[in-house]
């Protein structure tokens, strides 16, 4: 399928339609601040590292299980979040993961959970208190929970879905504004 967003990145050097979604998050809600690190869970095939670059002059560290084409000035870690670990702290996480979708829309939302909660254990780690946190996660059984989990670890959270998202698309992105440091792991 190639809608105007593929056809833009394709021409571009975005890599991928996702990009347009976090500059036009960033645009609008201002996650990413000019000097801010940032580490972005399941960063395949890059389209968000490419975005950064463009967005940050602070260091930028990409994860996924797949290797990705190296994006200049980006460190790329090839990890599984679930077992990811760093020794790094940084003003923003970030996750555009999302299951290999199986069609059984129950199964999907709940492996979309568990990537959402893996990101959200990652950042209460390497979040610096104050940081910021953006993840997409699928509307269904368990998103409620999850929405919780994540007010109570920081202090303002907005619920969004970017133009650039497509409108059948049942993902949603959760923003988590300055993280308490009571959450802090």
């Amino acid at each position: 399928m190639r809608d105007s967003y593929t056809i833009k990145a394709k021409k571009e050097g975005m890599r991928a339609r996702s990009a347009y979604k976090l500059v036009q998050l960033n645009r609008k809600y201002k996650l990413v601040g000019s000097n801010d690190d940032v580490l972005d869970l399941g960063c395949w095939p890059g389209g968000w590292l490419v975005a950064l670059t463009k967005i940050t002059k602070g260091k930028v560290v990409g994860v996924d299980l797949n290797e990705i084409q190296p994006v200049n000035g980006v460190e790329f870690i090839k990890a599984d979040v679930f077992k990811f670990k760093i020794n790094e702290v940084f003003d923003v996480v970030i996750s555009d993961m999302a299951p290999k979708t199986t069609g059984i829309h129950e199964l999907d939302c709940e492996r979309s959970i568990d990537l959402a909660e893996a990101a959200l254990s990652i950042a209460k780690k390497n979040l610096k208190p104050g940081g910021n946190f953006l993840v997409k996660v699928f509307q269904g059984k368990g998103f409620d929970d999850f929405l919780k989990s994540i007010k109570k670890c920081f202090a303002f959270v907005k619920t969004t879905k970017p133009e650039a998202s497509r409108k059948r698309s049942k993902e949603i992105y959760v923003i988590g504004f300055k993280l308490k440091s009571q959450c802090k792991l």
